[in-house]
């Protein structure tokens, strides 16, 4: 459901396949993290696909926790997404485009509650207000690491 989503995009001056790089590398994860919550990457970082799995250890305020989540969506270079246990969806979405000749890649992060188990708690939370303000700070350290 649509009214379950949220998204943010922002076009950066890099190739699909290098975006999709960082993405798909859970040890990168902290680096573009723009929530501050995520804090590394548990076990070995291996790059994801699909059906894979992959620890984070992460933080709320002052509350440190670990979450394991599994990809299930994933298109190379085009569309990862993952899920923890609550069953909500982090994607990211990727299409080449150009930048004043240069290529270029529309990116698309997209928080996706449809598939919880528990939306109405989600919401309750406030999530869906609040994250596309970390979402909008993931895409801009996304796009100062491949841009530089």
């Amino acid at each position: 459901m649509a009214e379950q989503m949220v998204s943010v995009s922002r076009v950066i001056k890099a190739s699909p396949e290098a975006i999709f790089d960082v993405l798909a590398d859970p040890a990168r994860h902290a680096e573009i993290d723009g929530s501050g919550m995520v804090q590394k990457v548990r076990g070995d970082g291996t790059r994801l696909a699909l059906g894979a799995k992959f620890g984070m250890d992460m933080k709320m305020g002052p509350l440190p926790y670990k979450i394991s989540s599994t990809v299930v969506e994933f298109e190379e270079n085009e569309l990862i997404a993952w899920a923890h246990f609550g069953k909500h969806r982090w994607r990211y979405e990727l299409e080449a485009t150009e930048v004043d000749g240069v290529p270029a890649t529309n990116v698309t992060e997209t928080f996706d509650w449809s598939t919880a188990r528990l939306p109405k708690a989600i919401e309750l939370a406030g999530y869906p207000k609040k994250n596309p303000v970390s979402m909008e700070a993931t895409l801009g350290r996304l796009a100062a690491i491949l841009e530089a």
